[in-house]
């Protein structure tokens, strides 16, 4: 046997955790892990809130690479996460990466997921998941957002495989369900006025908290005139949620839209300080 062909391509792999916990009206670390390329910064805030930037230090992911991040936020805290920089998928010559997020948030605390955007290379194969559990008077915001290429950089998807799964539990029951995939021939399914309308770049936006229906109103006048936007508000259970859905024809324009929507979500705070560097 050619020894040469025995060998596996070598592949990213990382693991980190981040627990936080009240004391003394702040959120502090409770726990850290970090393993592989993935590794997890705190910067120094001047609220009660802690801020966490994660970071995949192999420079960008293709087939077979694995990422797992876990976030616990302690009964009272108040966690705000993103990354480092857009997460670049890149074309697989065999298998597809794996990236799983689970988030708990517990009595009174707050979790903002706030990743910068996803870019998908044309051939990428991404399959990724999110897990929350939050307690019954918790608040959640999350953001994820995909660029398929960069359109400043002359880039597109013609074809690839991209699969999003997210599962949103309040005490074990089922709130937000949502799976998306794009498989195959991604330029001409993207061109379907159903899917993203030739657009090439797209978000997802859920919220839960206590305000959902006072939010909405302001959020649709953020939005007014803009094409590609839809805000909705659901009950279930007699628990709120915001699902907000938002294509543009690229990245730069996707952000100019998304920001103020967050800032008023997070009470008239900015984004994090790396969406911005």
């Amino acid at each position: 046997m050619n020894k040469a062909a025995s060998i596996a391509p070598q592949r990213a792999w990382g693991k980190g955790r981040l627990v936080a916990k009240a004391m003394l009206g702040q959120s502090r670390i409770a726990e850290l892990y970090q393993e592989g390329c993935a590794k997890i910064r705190l910067p120094k805030t001047f609220d009660a809130s802690m801020e966490a930037v994660l970071i995949n230090s192999s420079g960008g992911l293709t087939g077979g690479d694995r990422m797992a991040w876990e976030v616990g936020a302690g009964a009272g805290t108040d966690v705000t996460v993103t990354t480092q920089a857009c997460e670049k998928i890149y074309k697989a010559s065999a298998d597809t990466v794996d990236v799983t997020t689970r988030i708990e948030v517990a009595s009174g605390a707050r979790v903002d997921w706030l990743p910068q955007e996803t870019i998908l290379f044309d051939r990428a194969a991404l399959s990724r998941s999110l897990e929350v559990e939050l307690a019954a008077d918790a608040t959640f915001l999350a953001v994820e957002a995909v660029l398929l290429g960069r359109k400043a950089m002359g880039e597109a998807v013609q074809t690839g495989l991209f699969r999003d799964r997210w599962r949103i539990h309040v005490e074990g029951r089922l709130l937000h369900a949502d799976n998306l995939a794009l498989s195959g021939e991604v330029a001409s399914l993207g061109r379907r006025n159903a899917v993203l309308d030739g657009a090439a770049a797209f978000a997802t936006l859920l919220y839960v908290g206590p305000d959902c229906e006072l939010m909405l109103r302001h959020l649709r006048s953020l939005v007014d005139g803009e094409a590609g936007v839809g805000i909705s508000h659901f009950q279930v259970d007699s628990r709120d949620k915001l699902v907000a859905r938002f294509v543009a024809p690229d990245g730069f324009t996707l952000r100019k839209i998304l920001i103020p929507v967050i800032s008023h979500l997070r009470k008239q705070k900015t984004v994090p300080k790396v969406w911005v560097l």
